[in-house]
């Protein structure tokens, strides 16, 4: 990684987590059970993660994919618009999509995908949609844009038809506004939660092209980079760890009083 980055990415990481401390405060809930078995701070702690995982993506992922693919691309934005209207026969392909795979009468596959969009991408009526924020848009110097969806928790099956008819929304409005326009969408996955293990890609098999529309982990921040980064970056967030631990135990402390 390189040593620029990694300041940056260092200080963003202390700052946004000691703006988290100085925002939080627990929710009132009265839990007499569990403060009695547990402590007042443990449980205070376990609010505190909870909260942090909500906006985790935005508040951390999000800035720290920008500062990785700003080196590497030529545009990198967050929180971007896909489009403002979809043509009705790409809204129905979309739909014809969603329906085949559910019932496994095709295999998921990006590039067909994207080609059956192209081809009625413009055909029909301008339908006005609000489509789902764009977490991560990225336009390579040959002018492939990638719009990334980036997922902090384990979705599941249902879930992923979902992220699917987002994915293939994106596409349709993209390509509404340019028909030839180079456009991949993917599902980014920050880290592994089955690690050691390997990610179980089974969950979204049948519904995601899982070889062409997943990055999970590594796979994520090294194509972001173009270089191998990941566990640099671990290494990073445990070194902030370190750096915060004594404010952290302070500010819980204060909890260990009140039992």
């Amino acid at each position: 990684m390189d040593n620029d980055i990694r300041d940056r990415l260092k200080q963003r990481l202390i700052f946004a987590l000691r703006k988290k401390l100085e925002n939080y405060n627990p929710e009132p809930a009265s839990m007499p059970f569990h403060k009695r078995l547990l402590g007042q701070d443990r449980i205070a702690l376990f609010s505190f993660i909870q909260s942090l995982n909500t906006n985790f993506g935005v508040t951390i992922f999000e800035p720290i994919a920008v500062e990785f693919a700003k080196q590497k691309f030529k545009i990198a934005e967050t929180q971007q618009t896909a489009g403002k209207y979809i043509f009705s026969e790409a809204h129905n392909q979309i739909q014809h999509i969603i329906d085949e795979l559910a019932t496994q009468n095709i295999i998921p596959t990006k590039e067909q995908e994207i080609e059956r969009l192209r081809k009625v991408c413009r055909t029909g009526t301008k339908i006005p949609v609000k489509l789902t924020k764009v977490d991560l848009k990225l336009i390579d110097f040959d002018d492939k844009i990638y719009l990334i969806d980036i997922k902090t928790a384990k979705p599941n099956f249902g879930q992923f038809k979902e992220f699917k008819r987002t994915l293939l929304e994106w596409v349709a409005a993209t390509l509404a506004d340019n028909p030839t326009a180079d456009i991949q969408t993917l599902i980014a996955i920050p880290y592994n939660p089955y690690e050691p293990k390997p990610y179980d890609r089974w969950t979204m098999k049948g519904m995601i092209d899982i070889n062409n529309e997943l990055k999970v982990a590594a796979e994520f921040w090294d194509f972001l980079s173009k270089t191998t980064v990941y566990n640099d970056l671990l290494d990073l967030f445990e070194e902030v760890g370190n750096i915060l631990r004594p404010e952290i135990d302070k500010y819980f402390s204060k909890f260990r009083q009140e039992n």
